[in-house]
């Protein structure tokens, strides 16, 4: 498997080359060069596979310049009881007959992002030793709250990189904030950017891609490389979680083999929503997928009109991992969905950048609207879809799951589609606990409550517990500080490097 670059200037480049690189020297991101097939006795023999073997038959295919030996070994090391604290990995609950809760959030950083960035560190070890690469690899990541801490606890203390973060400034939760600032390792660096994540983003590929820059790098040793979405290494575990699912549907005779599925995705950046697309277009069998925004409705307004429009007000929500204007991973979708046409994607991304909005032809539009639905949750939606999952059955939801539960429920009502639907559950309810207890308990047991106290406050009352990664890390010493402008991004990497 051969991948190029959506802006059409690379070509033919290795798996390998392409996950220590993260983003095409074109700016583009990469993509696979065919397309990739699961066949019905694969899928079927899903069933009696565990998720490291399920994970093995999907990603293989993607990773051909790579051993058998040498994925396993990735496998093995991402997806244990060491790192996850359940043996399924990715579990599948059942909330209602048409309404299956995929809980990705049992890994060490209680969040979606840890499904890939545990296997992410793996693949670029491999990857550098593969290409005989020299250099230290370091890791940009810009993150709206959950990527920052699963890639710096990823890669805290990988041999031969360095990773450096940076989150909005007073743009995450407090516990999203303490995970980064407390992270340990002689190889992290979290700063905090005055301003949101989209500038947080746009500064990072401002760096990937300045040539000269580049160039400065590499003469000190350094290669750049990306652990957010934008990185195909980061992307293609994704895939694996929705055929886990379903295998366990069927498995659990919730589902028979062959029988559709929709999926519901609460949506920031594109990737993980990008991911069903992927495995559905690699044969799991997937009606619909579900766009769910936040009341920064980009994607919403996207799908449903074809025109893409960052030039609105931001807003800070209580689900801010899908706090983004700008998702980056959509000019995949468009290059898919274009027919590879690299001329046509470079046109769009270049008024993207210049004016902020792009219109897709019409032919296009269709293609999306035949596979997507798209629609937003208000606040007062997202307060009280939790609210009402956990009066009616017990089961409590974090802010961006209860995101994509609400716009599901749109669609339901609007279409009259009862097709069985696995909604994506990114994240703990512990971890977004001021927002989740506003929604169930009464205001007086939690005024003047800060996030740590309420964690006791929710399991006390859920009766669930806390999850390990958060019990006591309000007690951590905080070993970062740093906050910068946009402006000073790159001054911060120069610092860190030592290249001023």
């Amino acid at each position: 498997m051969l991948y190029k670059s959506t802006r059409g200037r690379l070509k033919d480049t290795k798996s390998a080359d392409a996950i220590k690189m993260g983003i095409a020297t074109d700016g583009g991101l990469f993509v696979p060069q065919k397309n990739v097939k699961i066949e019905s006795e694969i899928l079927s023999q899903m069933m009696n596979m565990d998720y490291s073997g399920r994970a093995s038959a999907i990603l293989k295919p993607f990773l051909e310049d790579y051993t058998q030996k040498e994925v396993d070994e990735c496998i093995n090391n991402a997806y244990n009881l060491d790192k996850f604290d359940t043996k399924d990995i990715a579990p599948v609950h059942k909330l209602s007959d048409t309404a299956y809760i995929l809980e990705l959030w049992h890994g060490p950083t209680c969040a979606f992002k840890d499904m890939a960035l545990q296997i992410l560190p793996h693949l670029m070890v491999k990857a550098v030793q593969k290409t005989g690469e020299t250099k230290e690899i370091v890791i940009l990541v810009a993150t709206s709250g959950d990527t920052g801490k699963a890639a710096l606890e990823g890669f805290k203390n990988v041999k031969g990189t360095k990773i450096i973060v940076f989150y909005p400034y007073k743009g995450v939760s407090q516990i999203q904030e303490m995970q980064m600032i407390t992270q340990e390792g002689d190889n992290v660096f979290p700063i905090a950017v005055e301003g949101n994540f989209d500038d947080a983003q746009s500064g990072v590929k401002k760096i990937l891609t300045d040539s000269e820059f580049n160039k400065i790098m590499d003469e000190k040793g350094y290669r750049f490389s990306s652990a957010n979405s934008i990185n195909w290494g980061r992307l293609v575990p994704q895939i694996v979680y929705y055929f886990s699912a379903y295998a366990d549907m069927v498995k659990n005779q919730w589902l028979k083999f062959g029988e559709e599925v929709n999926v519901a995705v609460p949506t920031g950046n594109f990737g993980n929503i990008l991911a069903a697309f992927y495995a559905m277009k690699m044969g799991l069998p997937i009606r619909k997928l579900i766009c769910a925004s936040n009341e920064n409705n980009v994607l919403t307004e996207f799908i449903n009109t074809g025109v893409y429009n960052k030039n609105r007000i931001f807003k800070k929500t209580m689900s801010p991992s899908m706090d983004i204007l700008i998702s980056s991973n959509l000019e995949r979708l468009l290059y898919e969905l274009t027919g590879h046409d690299s001329q046509l994607i470079t046109k769009w991304m270049k008024q993207l950048s210049s004016e902020g909005i792009y219109k897709i032809d019409e032919s296009i539009r269709t293609k999306i609207n035949e596979i997507f639905w798209a629609d937003y949750s208000s606040e007062e939606d997202t307060l009280a879809s939790i609210k009402k999952t956990y009066d009616k059955y017990g089961y409590l939801l974090d802010t961006h799951t209860a995101v994509g539960l609400n716009v599901y429920e749109k669609y339901k009502e609007t279409t009259k589609d009862n097709t069985k639907t696995i909604i994506a559950s990114t994240a703990s309810p512990f971890k977004f606990n001021a927002s989740v207890s506003r929604a169930i308990l009464e205001i007086e047991k939690i005024e003047d409550k800060n996030e740590f106290e309420l964690l006791h406050i929710l399991s006390d009352e859920s009766t669930m517990p806390i999850p390990a990664s958060l019990k006591d890390l309000e007690n951590k010493r905080i070993k970062h500080n740093k906050v910068c402008s946009k402006v000073e991004m790159k001054l911060q990497v120069e610092k860190i490097l030592r290249i001023e």
